[in-house]
Formats: structure tokens, sequence, C-alpha cells
């Protein structure tokens, strides 16, 4: 198949890219800065340089596809608006795979969105689904719970550098899951005809609270957190605040998430049919555990070759300096 990929160099995005590849499929990403996206090319995929803002970009890359993968969602830092990028331009998307005859189209959602109106990411999410599924595509949603990928700077960067760790005061256990995996699910969904005009959860093995990462992360990199607590409270005062200038309400959108993550419910739902229908094995899923393994092992022994020729270069240098020689 031709794919289209929306949002290619994002977490998720560059991933489905990856796999997409490796399965033989044909891959075109849309993106913004075709410099940036370099990476992409080198492993075969066509760039398609286009803003999903800009219809006439989109319309030019959706020549020649039959299907469309969109991994795509606004980031705080953009300068337009999350209800411009996640709300009308996905709209528009839609109804521009609509008119081009292309009838699959593979979206990623949030796990409950229903349940949080009051959050402009969810409901907008959730709007989305909506609109997708009376589209008439042969849609497939995945509604996803969080990407373990987010945990190495959140978690695991500050504790190695004995930095402080921000949680909320109660934190909502979230069932994380590795982005390959996510990606390895989207392409299956692909050859499966049973996944077509359905939405799944997909989300990982076991839902882990904001503590328990943390004492992961301590066992595994032998060193104690610095945490501080944030009361919800303050988070609503901050989000408040960000609502009065336009220039930060993409992040007071964010913030507004916060509730999700004070809910005391957590982010996890039953995967057995999920992985039945897609044919795929649960043993095969990354976990946690690991996941935060294979990065300690490998952070830390690159830590300890970096001082072993620290060391070295600080021997050489002393004998350099000393006037007397060896024996004398």
């Amino acid at each position: 198949m031709t794919l289209l990929i929306v949002g290619a160099t994002g977490t998720l995005g560059r991933q489905i890219t990856f796999r997409a590849l490796e399965e033989g499929h044909s891959v075109r990403a849309l993106v913004r800065n075709p410099q940036k996206a370099g990476f992409l090319k080198e492993r075969g995929a066509e760039l398609a340089p286009g803003n999903l803002c800009q219809m006439q970009s989109i319309k030019k890359a959706l020549e020649g596809v039959t299907a469309v993968i969109d991994a795509a969602t606004s980031r705080p830092t953009d300068s337009l608006s999350m209800e411009e990028v996640d709300w009308e331009a996905k709209v528009s998307l839609i109804q521009a795979v609509k008119e081009a005859g292309i009838e699959r189209y593979l979206f990623f959602s949030i796990l409950d969105a229903d349940r949080y109106p009051q959050v402009p990411l969810m409901q907008i999410k959730h709007c989305t689904e909506l609109f997708l599924k009376q589209a008439e595509l042969k849609y497939t949603i995945f509604q996803l719970a969080g990407f373990m990928q987010g945990l190495i700077p959140q978690y695991a960067i500050p504790i190695l550098d004995q930095q402080g760790v921000w949680v909320m005061g109660k934190s909502s256990p979230v069932a994380y899951m590795d982005t390959q995996d996510i990606a390895k699910f989207a392409v299956r969904a692909l050859s499966v005809p049973e996944t077509e005009k359905r939405t799944f959860p997909l989300v990982g093995t076991k839902a882990w609270s904001g503590d328990e990462i943390i004492a992961l992360c301590e066992r595994l990199s032998g060193r104690q957190a610095r945490v501080s607590r944030m009361p919800i409270g303050l988070l609503r005062a901050v989000r408040q605040i960000a609502q009065f200038f336009q220039w930060t309400w993409n992040i007071s959108d964010r913030l507004a998430f916060a509730e999700v993550q004070a809910s005391g419910k957590p982010l996890i739902a039953p995967m057995e049919e999920v992985y039945s229908v897609f044919g795929l094995d649960p043993k095969d899923t990354t976990t946690l555990d690991s996941y935060m393994q294979e990065y300690f092992s490998r952070i830390l022994k690159k830590l300890k070759e970096v001082e072993y020729e620290r060391d070295k270069m600080k021997q050489k240098s002393k004998k350099r300096r000393s006037p007397f020689k060896s024996g004398s």
C-alpha cells in the first residue's frame, strides 16, 4: 500500500513510518520542514513538504495514496491553537481524504476522551472520533493512554541528573505503551479487515502511578529521586493565569489535562479482544519494567565509559605536568 503518514516526525509517527517501511509499504511523510526529516528519507520514506493547516499541500500529498495514518497533534509551543490544529485541520483532512476517494483512515485518540468534556484536548479528540465515524470511511480508531518514551524526560533523566521530579499530589495510574508496539498494531490494522470501522483501546500491560515509576527508576539507577509534589489547586491557578494571554493558550489547554491525571481513575482497558483481532501475542508487548531496564542499562554503561575516559585523560595530564621522570 501507499501510505500518507501525518505527523511522521513525531514520537509515534516516526515509529509508524519505520514499521510500515519494514513491512514493505510505500510511505509518504507529510513534513513541515524536510531538512529536519532527513532521517525519514534515509530510511526510505518519500517526503511531502506541507502543513496540516494548509489544505492545498494536503491535497497534493494525497495523490496516489491508498491509506492515511494520522498521528499528528498540536504542541504547546505551536503558533496555532489546539482547536485550529487538532479540530479544524483534522476535519479538513478527513474531508480531503474522502474527496480523494481514499477509504482507509487510521486515527489516534485518547482513552476515556468522552468522560472529560471539560478538558479541551479530550473533548476535541472525542469530537474528531464522532466526525470520523460519520465520514463513511473505513476508519480504525486507537485510544491511547500514554507513551513510555515520555517517561524518560519526565522521570529518568531528572533522577540521573539529580534534578527535581515534579509529580501531582495524587496521580492516576496510567497504562503506558511503547510507541514501537503501538506502531505494530497500526500497521497490522491495514491488513486485517476486521479492524475496519472499529475503535480499539491500545494500552500497556499494567497501569503505573507516578510514585511507582519513581521507585522503579530509583532501583534501576541506584539514585534517590528529589520529588516535589504540586497540589492540583496550584496547577489550576497557573492554568487560569495562562488563559489570559494568547501566547500561552496552548499551555493552558495542556495543563487542563492534569485534571485527568488527578481524577484518581486509572487509564487502562482490557486488551484481550484487541490482541485476538489483530493476531498478536501479548507476550511480545514491551513492559515498562523492561523498557526502563534497557534504558538505564544503556545509559549507565555509557556514563561508566565516559567516566573511564575522563580518568584516563586526568592521569595523562598529571604525567605531563610532573617534572620528574619515573625512576629518577
